[in-house]
């Protein structure tokens, strides 16, 4: 299975009161490999990430983000589980602590959905509850 998909992507930053939230809507893949499925699409300058391919694999219980290109990271949502994680920005890299409360995955091979709700920790400090809901959809 490898075909050509719909990805709306919604993704929220909360700090207190302000909340900031961003959508894309772009095509990409959608693949199963050795039980896992992957999902690839391009950023855009929507997201700031212009230059940058994104991948996500979806196991059962878990969901690893990769980003190569302009910036680089990987970051692993897995409920009630801390994972450090290496973000690269312009500045350099460092880890961060990604500590999810919620990760739902419903996918099979005509697509579905995934949400991971989530705080990133800096130097062991908070930054905000985040959020994104990713949903697949066959072209």
């Amino acid at each position: 299975m490898n075909k050509e998909v719909l990805i709306s992507l919604k993704g929220g930053q909360s700090d207190g009161d302000e909340r900031e939230e961003i959508e894309l809507v772009t095509k990409g893949k959608f693949y199963k490999k050795g039980g896992k499925y992957y999902v690839t699409y391009k950023e855009t300058e929507v997201t700031g990430l212009e230059g940058t391919t994104t991948t996500l694999k979806i196991e059962k219980d878990k969901v690893t983000l990769l980003r190569y290109g302009q910036n680089n990271s990987q970051l692993i949502f897995e409920k009630g589980q801390r994972h450090l994680c290496c973000y690269e920005t312009d500045f350099g890299s460092f880890l961060i602590g990604v500590r999810s409360s919620k990760v739902d995955i419903n996918l099979d091979d005509s697509g579905g959905h995934v949400l991971a709700e989530y705080t990133i920790e800096v130097d062991n400090n908070s930054s905000g509850c985040n959020d994104f809901h990713l949903q697949i959809r066959e072209c």
